[in-house]
């Protein structure tokens, strides 16, 4: 008997088919049986399967006579053929993962579920990208008694991503319907009313391909025949729980036929004919009469708008709500605000309500202005367009000057009041470069400035200007601007050839160890870096500054990656690994940073190196962290390596020395002065304009949030664990949120909590962000130990706490123990603190004092002043006798 049944359906599907099949041959669990249950296809599917069959044992063949015009009946001739204890189900153009069915027998069997439902994730084949369907469905991992527990499980209507007992399908007589499209979310719900226990794994086990001409009936969106078939199906499903007594979790599957199946047809309404979409709203009013308004009320609020616009049988208006869905969530043309709600459009109602997009609300640079072409032409040389601008919140002020940017060019133009409650513009534009073109309004009172993309009809036909194309683009859609690529000259692109040969960093590293062997230092040159180039900012800003307020004999070149914006105006500059940042590296007497130059790149001779790294904290670091505690010889001999170059290291204080010097096994000259990066901190003064910049209203109390990454999940946005929509909902009011991101994350803010949060992970200076905010939030991040020099309050929001200590980064501290705020893992607990945050503070006093004392104790405000003393005016500055440095003393 096998351990698994795999029921593999296709029809005229003969050349993807064996790809399928090899998906479950391959699996690690050796014992399976694959059943190609083939629904009377009349392509080569019948030979390809027969082939498959006599390739492997364990490959069946079942051929239906007639089509039966469904997946429902293939599936059922596999449950009734099935050996197995256990069944799975897959179509012909998808695959499963290698180890899907192990993972989830061996759940199936820990659990004593009746099935067991796995990640599913769509695969693109023109990419090889996946996208998972709805991560948060699946973790964690865990058991769920019956459907009423987890209603929102409905949205996980798949039959291909479980694993079911057979014996529990064929006691409760489960079978598919038949004949009908969309058969998947009909036995999902029968499946649910039934089922009493079932297991749910957050791993991927099924891989939905998706082609770039897939025409499977799932996305043949465009076929009114496909929106009558999924309308059935989910009255279907209705009845059938309302049929097993659980009429309470209608309500629940009508949630998810809003979150999942209605945006299917509403995202590419905008490209439909006016007839399809009345036809469609046509067909789908019915379903949606029967959804109660407090289904509504928990949707998105612009699908919420497009249902209610569908049961008003405003159609036009319907095209234009759409438009708000996707690609640039255009606003709408008009909306009514009254006692306190927002309402899309002129009408007032539950079902237009979009409060909770928050649109109204935004600061004036993020605010939103939609822009549509109305008219699109070219003469060949130039493009002509009208474009009607609405302003539905009232965010443009008396006085402004207008603009459309393309890429860095941007032309002056002149709207003009229309009357009818928006702005004319006639433009023409000579575009030179692919781009989004986009129009711009620049408040004249402060120059901030506001910019939207252009939204046209998907239909408009392109027109060109020479070679270059301007064109509708996406299903909102918005107008896009296409260039060819220019062809350089044979001889810029013979020069790039030899550049890209002669500019490996291979190359470069020899060049530069040839370099310091004949070069000789230039004694008042020194590189500055901070931040791997990042920005100008942390302690290497704070000596920098010292050494021209002094007027010290010093030439600072400052390494940049990137923000060239940020340095001064009059700093030397060199981009961060090209030929010059080599050269200058060879010849600077001085280097200077807070992470680490160029790991595998020698010191020259007679160069001094002062480090001064950029923070301290409970986390691990250097070897003990998780990058080199593994045994690995290369990363680690080149730390080593890498830390030997250091001449001096800034100190903050005696922990600092306990964790850091010892877990990097440095053994050179400490000065032990406090930070630099700090002095800003200890005087307190708060720089002027921050607080302008970041549009934060008078009045309000700024909390600034600052947590760490993870390490197993870099650049994924993960770090930001707290629920920001429930804390603008709850605070939005008193405080606004400074989102202060780690530079190694990447995390876009969502528009609906932008009247409350700014994102400041580029903003230059942290320092500004400490000293203006009345509070901190943070996790593991050592911002903790340097923000305890303000006095001010601190929460821990460590809902991760566990993980991260034992399998994630490591800590040094016990921090619920030791901590100067309290430690946080709901949002809930978070809303309650910062309520009464003072009395919070307070009672926290005496661990704050303890932790200023185990991070601060040395930070006196001039330290920058003493480092420069020793470093570059004192015994550092040259190396002592026999080779030896003093030692900084506190």
């Amino acid at each position: 008997m096998p351990d698994c049944s795999v029921v593999v359906i296709a029809y005229n599907d003969a050349a993807r088919l064996p790809r399928a099949v090899r998906s479950v041959l391959g699996q690690s669990l050796r014992n399976v049986e694959v059943i190609i249950a083939d629904d009377a296809s009349t392509d080569d599917t019948e030979q390809v399967a027969r082939q498959l069959m006599a390739e492997d044992s364990r490959v069946r063949y079942l051929r239906r006579k007639v089509n039966s015009g469904g997946c429902g009946a293939p599936r059922n001739d596999g449950i009734d053929a099935a050996l197995s204890p256990y069944i799975m189900f897959l179509d012909s153009d998808d695959r499963l993962t290698r180890h899907a069915c192990k993972s989830l027998l061996t759940e199936i069997e820990r659990t004593g579920a009746q099935f067991v439902s796995g990640q599913i994730s769509r695969f693109y084949e023109a990419t090889g990208k996946q996208q998972r369907y709805y991560p948060s469905l699946f973790a964690p991992r865990r058991v769920v008694e019956g459907i009423e527990a987890e209603p929102e499980l409905f949205v996980d209507s798949f039959t291909t991503n479980k694993l079911y007992d057979v014996a529990f399908l064929r006691s409760k007589a489960l079978r598919f319907p038949e004949g009908v499209h969309f058969e998947d979310h009909v036995f999902a719900a029968e499946l649910y009313s039934v089922a009493t226990r079932f297991a749910v794994v957050p791993w991927v086990i099924y891989l939905w391909h998706r082609a770039a001409d897939d025409t499977s009936i799932s996305l043949s969106h465009s076929e009114m025949t496909n929106v009558r078939q999924r309308i059935g199906a989910a009255f279907a499903a209705d009845r059938i729980l309302a049929d097993h007594g659980l009429s309470h979790l209608v309500p629940e599957r009508q949630h998810r036929f809003l979150r999942q199946d209605l945006p299917v047809y509403l995202h590419p309404l905008p490209s439909r004919e006016e007839v399809w979409v009345k036809e469609f709203a046509s067909v789908v009013r019915p379903y949606l009469a029967t959804v109660p308004q407090e289904v509504f009320d928990r949707t998105d609020p612009m699908v919420k708008v497009c249902a209610q616009l569908i049961l008003d049988e405003r159609v036009e208006d319907l095209t234009v709500a759409a438009r708000s869905l996707t690609g640039p969530h255009a606003p709408p043309r008009q909306a009514t605000q009254q006692n306190g709600r927002t309402y899309w459009g002129t009408s007032v109602g539950p079902g237009t309500d979009i409060t909770a997009l928050r649109l109204a609300e935004l600061p004036y640079t993020a605010s939103r202005l939609r822009h549509e072409v109305t008219d699109l032409a070219s003469d060949g040389r130039r493009v002509t367009m009208t474009v009607r601008t609405y302003d539905p919140f009232g965010a443009l002020p008396t006085d402004w000057k207008a603009f459309i940017r393309l890429g860095a060019t941007k032309v002056a133009i002149e709207p003009r009041p229309s009357g009818d409650g928006c702005y004319i513009s006639e433009i023409t534009f000579v575009p030179a470069k692919g781009g989004d073109p986009r129009i711009g309004f620049t408040r004249l009172s402060d120059g901030r400035t506001t910019t939207d993309r252009l939204l046209v009809d998907p239909r408009v036909e392109p027109v060109r200007v020479g070679e270059i194309t301007v064109r509708p683009e996406g299903r909102a859609a918005i107008l896009r601007v296409s260039a060819p690529p220019r062809r350089p000259s044979l001889l810029r692109r013979t020069a790039k050839k030899l550049l890209k040969r002669w500019s490996t960093p291979a190359m470069k590293l020899k060049v530069y160890k040839v370099l310091i062997r004949v070069l000789p230092r230039k004694k008042d040159l020194a590189l500055f870096e901070s931040d791997c180039g990042k920005g100008y900012t942390g302690s290497p800003r704070a000596l920098y500054e010292e050494l021209r307020r002094r007027g010290l004999p010093v030439a600072v070149v400052w390494s940049a990656a990137r923000n060239r914006d940020t340095f001064p105006k009059d700093a030397g500059i060199v981009r961060r690994s090209s030929w010059r940042y080599i050269w200058t590296m060879a010849r600077a007497a001085y280097w200077v940073d807070s992470h680490g130059f160029p790991l595998d790149y020698p010191k020259p001779r007679g160069t001094r190196y002062l480090q001064t790294w950029h923070g301290q904290g409970i986390k691990s670091i250097g070897f003990d962290a998780p990058d080199l505690r593994a045994d690995f010889a290369q990363p680690r001999d080149q730390w080593r390596e890498a830390i030997a170059r250091w001449d001096a290291l800034v100190s903050p204080g005696a922990e600092f020395e306990r964790i850091f010097v010892t877990a990097n096994r440095y053994a050179g000259p400490l000065l032990r002065y406090g930070t630099p990066r700090c002095d800003a901190l200890v005087r307190g003064q708060t720089p002027e304009g921050v607080r302008e910049r970041l549009e934060i209203p008078p009045g309000k109390k700024v909390l600034l949030y600052a947590p760490t990454y993870r390490d197993a999940a870099k650049f994924s946005g993960r770090s930001v664990r707290v629920d920001l929509d429930l804390l603008a909902e709850e605070l939005a009011d008193e405080w606004v949120l400074v989102l202060r991101t780690h530079p190694v994350e990447k995390y876009k803010v969502p528009q609906r909590v932008r009247h409350f949060v700014r994102p400041a992970g580029s903003y230059p200076e942290i320092n500004d962000l400490m000293l203006i905010s009345d509070a901190l939030l943070t996790d593991y991040s050592s911002v903790s130990s340097d923000y305890a020099v303000t006095g001010k309050p601190m929460l821990f929001y460590i809902d991760d706490w566990d993980d991260y200590r034992r399998n994630e980064r490591g800590v040094y501290h016990d921090l619920p123990s030791i901590a100067p705020g309290p430690c946080l893992s709901t949002t809930e607990e978070l809303v309650t603190a910062l309520r009464d945050l003072p009395a919070v503070h307070r009672a926290h006093a005496q661990r704050y004092a303890a932790w200023r004392q185990l991070w601060c104790a040395d930070e006196r405000g001039n330290a920058a002043a003493r480092v420069v003393d020793d470093f570059f005016a004192g015994p550092l500055a040259q190396p002592a006798v026999g080779g030896g440095y003093l030692w900084g003393t506190r």
